[in-house]
């Protein structure tokens, strides 16, 4: 005979173990859901700070236009303070390897009138307390291409900013502040550069990339005061600017690390100038540098031996032959075999070559308190 009782239990015991199950199963599909969906909101940014403010701090700055850096700082201090205003910086992205954020704003240009992005980058001895008051090299990184409306070197997947901070830790580079603007003042429209120059009834981009670039960042970072602080590096078109530049404003500029890069201005934009042309050749500049005996600047070079690169390798050659190590123009080339025309190639030999030591022995870098 069937318990009457017993049966209640049994089946109020089933409801509880049905309702288990279903708990157990929404947990479950829950989790799956979850593990689907993270990859998809985090590709699109959901979880991330990217787009959210961040400040680097004035340190002391002057907080205004006035140059000069911030209260208490000696007329013969090798350190200059964020001479301000501050700028408004969103967060680009963050890189993997230590959780440093790559930093966007829009710049316009007081002395050229370009407007345009400028992505920035600390190295985390920015904000160790030691440096508080120390100065930081400056390397601006320009890219190859039309590098508009971004600048490459802002992404993490080139490992730029990753290598600046590991080979700093390691000794092999001073922990440069990077500077990554856009080098073009338009997208590339069938191969049509500026030469990162001021090219007569076109955007002052030579202005742009040598005068309020480094002002930007003097306004807005602890810097070295004097050259010694200030280099270049990029590859193609990049390469070039950044060599023009050194040559160019030497004074301003110690070095520059040149990738691929072409050797003469080429952009159709110069016709009908030859004058102006010949004052953003480096051919020009190297010879007029040599002649003037003074000052010393340090033009390193980097080009593979396949596709592009392989015809780019004599003109380099044929430029340090000519003019390297004559006098202030001092030069070093690292030839990556079997390298070609990438700026993923170029990176890691910027160690590997010697190339980024190289430069950081004639520079200045900052120094600890004591």
């Amino acid at each position: 005979m069937t318990n009457p009782r017993n049966g209640a239990y049994q089946s109020r015991g089933h409801r509880r173990a049905s309702r288990a199950k279903r708990w157990i199963l929404g947990v479950v599909s829950l989790v799956v859901l979850g593990l689907i969906a993270w990859p998809v909101l985090n590709y699109f940014d959901v979880f991330s700070d990217k787009g959210d403010a961040i400040s680097f701090g004035q340190d002391g700055g002057a907080g205004g236009d006035k140059p000069g850096g911030g209260p208490g700082q000696g007329a013969d201090s090798k350190v200059l303070m964020p001479t301000g205003p501050e700028a408004k910086f969103t967060v680009s992205g963050t890189v993997p390897e230590d959780g440093s954020k790559i930093a966007v704003t829009t710049l316009e240009g007081k002395k050229s009138g370009f407007k345009g992005k400028v992505w920035v980058w600390v190295p985390p001895q920015y904000k160790d307390p030691k440096y508080a008051r120390s100065g930081f090299p400056v390397m601006v990184a320009l890219p190859g291409g039309a590098g508009y409306p971004s600048n490459y070197w802002m992404g993490t997947d080139l490992k730029l900013e990753a290598s600046i901070s590991k080979w700093s830790n390691e000794g092999k580079s001073l922990p440069f502040i990077l500077a990554m603007p856009v080098l073009n003042p338009h997208p590339d429209t069938g191969g049509l550069y500026w030469d990162a120059s001021d090219i007569p009834g076109q955007p002052k981009m030579g202005t742009w990339l040598t005068e309020d670039v480094p002002d930007l960042i003097k306004a807005n970072f602890r810097t070295v005061k004097s050259r010694d602080g200030w280099a270049f590096m990029g590859s193609s078109t990049g390469g070039f600017a950044g060599l023009k530049s050194v040559l160019q404003k030497p004074d301003q500029f110690k070095a520059v690390i040149a990738s691929g890069p072409d050797i003469v201005p080429d952009s159709r934009l110069w016709a009908g100038h030859d004058k102006e042309k010949a004052e953003n050749n480096p051919n020009v500049l190297a010879q007029k540098l040599i002649d003037a005996k003074h000052p010393d600047v340090y033009l390193a070079f980097q080009v593979g031996t396949v596709g592009s690169d392989a015809q780019a390798k004599p003109k380099i050659e044929e430029f340090i032959k000519k003019f390297g190590n004559k006098g202030p123009v001092k030069t070093k080339l690292s030839v990556i075999q079997g390298g070609d025309h990438n700026a993923k190639t170029y990176v890691p030999n910027m160690a590997n070559g010697g190339l980024i030591q190289w430069i950081s022995d004639h520079m200045q870098g900052p120094e600890p308190a004591s």
